[in-house]
């Protein structure tokens, strides 16, 4: 499997953690999954995707560190369904 595919779906469920985690109102795990996010971001060769994504993967972090936490969730949830969409549509 391609290391670039699998960094960017663990990135996505990890995404998906920090949103349920605020949503629910449990700050510990959504901190702990957005860490997780964090480093699985800096696993992903930029060099091998498309230019959309890397200009996701490149505003990640910004986007991580909101002080509001519902825009936060919002925002994470939906570069989660962007980055699972990417790897469904150009990992066969």
């Amino acid at each position: 499997m391609n290391r670039t595919k699998l960094a960017i779906e663990s990135l996505s469920m990890d995404l998906k953690r920090v949103a349920l985690g605020y949503h629910r109102g449990s700050d510990n795990m959504a901190r702990r999954f957005t860490e997780e996010a964090i480093k699985r971001n800096e696993e992903i060769e930029i060099s091998e995707v498309k230019l959309y994504l890397k200009k996701f993967i490149k505003s990640l972090p910004k986007i991580l560190n909101q002080k509001d936490k519902q825009k936060l969730a919002e925002d994470v949830l939906t570069y989660s369904v962007i980055f699972q969409n990417y790897t469904t549509t150009q990992f066969p």
